[in-house]
């Protein structure tokens, strides 16, 4: 067990809540991200305060040194509720407004991590090292006396007179006048999230969204795709359940031996784990892949037309591969039930009609993700709603705050969930100080 901070003084089987010595005064289960800011922020505002981490993990921060290829994205340049899903927006929008990205980026800043912006607004530590995010925040709990313990996974939680009693595994019961669940989802379980947050939280009266993972690679069937593994290409994907179309979103995609990934398809993954589990058994669920993303139907016939008025005599493959990797070229005219040989002026009006149609609107066959394992993050969770979040306090248990992942709110690729876990820690490290130092 790692400790930091201060040494606890002798713990009683027994002890009265709102003793000082049994337990701390904030106890918060689960040391990622979340429960790390919540426990700093908490600390940083009322530094009379003791503050307490419990984490399962014998090693805490696997999924921030594992997070953007092990670079670790903080935040983005720009992060709105519109980056987010699950939840009411307004409700979510409340959260990031009272700090937001610029507000993370000083944080981080201020503890020795300056950030740089890469594509798409991602922000990355100069370092280019997850590590030095997760050892800037260790180093921060510290010099706020913040106590860490790992390997002491919480086997129970329950409201007393005063304040929470926890149960942890090889240890006594600690008390505590308020508690925090960061306790994550269910993505990446080898990082210590099992899910078992979502137990405490109906225990003491709260919902949950059914959980499915997001920003999860798809799993495609068949093996037609295994010959195009390794080829990216800017893509657009419609998701449609009975027909109607959910949601289309455009990205990059890349092709794998399991079926697709790269951000376009993470993104879309919660939508179709979504679907599959809303959509009544009879509703055909359906994801259709443009590989000309911004292109129409229409758009595409008449740019062939043009190519065959200007260049009779060139193969349809070279005139492809103009706009497209030559395997994915080669692949949709097979597709299409073309010759990879056969030229523009040997394309009949139906051959054309459907090459454009196969162009911006090939059906996958996806038959699943790659589950939880792979997952970088939960869609579902504790509603929103039940959390009142200018406090991040629970409306159902007084003194129980709930952050991070725990609730139902899944951002999109590019920094946005880790802004969730130090918005929501944010907000809920100031209301814990206020409300134990009113006194």
């Amino acid at each position: 067990m790692i400790r930091l901070g201060p040494e606890p003084e002798a713990e009683s089987r027994e002890p009265k809540i709102g003793s000082r010595e049994p337990g701390a005064d904030v106890i918060v289960i689960g040391a990622g991200a979340a429960g790390l800011a919540t426990a700093i922020f908490a600390a940083r505002a009322a530094p009379s305060l003791r503050v307490r981490c419990l984490d399962g993990a014998r090693h805490i921060g696997a999924k921030i040194l594992v997070s953007g290829g092990s670079r670790c994205n903080v935040t983005n340049r720009v992060v709105t509720e519109r980056d987010f899903w699950g939840a009411t927006p307004r409700l979510i929008a409340r959260v990031l407004r009272a700090f937001p990205a610029d507000r993370a980026v000083a944080f981080f800043a201020e503890l020795g991590v300056p950030l740089h912006e890469e594509e798409h607004g991602k922000l990355f530590p100069d370092s280019n090292q997850a590590r030095a995010v997760l050892e800037a925040l260790l180093d921060e709990a510290r010099r706020r006396r913040v106590t860490i313990e790992t390997g002491a996974r919480v086997t129970g939680l329950r409201a007393a007179p005063g304040g929470y009693v926890v149960e942890r595994n090889g240890g006594a019961a600690l008390t505590a006048r308020a508690v925090v669940l960061a306790t994550g989802g269910r993505s990446l379980p080898k990082s210590g999230s099992d899910g078992f947050g979502y137990s405490l939280a109906a225990g003491c009266g709260h919902g949950c969204v059914p959980t499915t993972p997001a920003l999860v690679p798809l799993v495609l069937r068949g093996d037609a795709h295994r010959a195009l593994a390794g080829v990216a290409h800017p893509a657009a994907l419609t998701l449609r359940t009975g027909g109607k179309t959910a949601i289309r979103l455009e990205g990059a995609l890349l092709w794998t031996h399991f079926g697709i990934s790269g951000p376009v398809v993470l993104n879309l993954s919660r939508h179709w784990h979504r679907a599959v589990l809303d959509a009544p058994p009879a509703i055909a669920i359906d994801v259709g892949l443009s590989v000309l993303p911004g292109e129409t139907f229409e758009s595409v016939e008449r740019w062939l037309l043009d190519e065959t008025a200007a260049r009779p005599r060139a193969q349809v493959a070279t005139v492809l591969g103009a706009r497209l990797p030559h395997a994915v070229a080669g692949a949709w005219l097979t597709a299409a039930g073309l010759d990879r040989e056969i030229t523009m002026s040997h394309l009949t009006r139906e051959d054309r009609r459907r090459l454009a149609h196969a162009l911006v609107d090939m059906p996958l066959a996806v038959e699943d993700s790659r589950g939880y394992t792979y997952a970088e993050v939960t869609a579902g969770g504790v509603p929103l709603d039940e959390i009142d979040t200018a406090t991040m306090e629970s409306r159902r248990q007084p003194g129980l705050y709930l952050v991070g992942e725990i609730l139902d709110v899944d951002g999109r690729l590019g920094g946005f969930n880790f802004q969730w876990a130090w918005s929501s820690g944010w907000v809920a490290g100031q209301a814990i100080a206020r409300a134990l130092t009113a006194d």
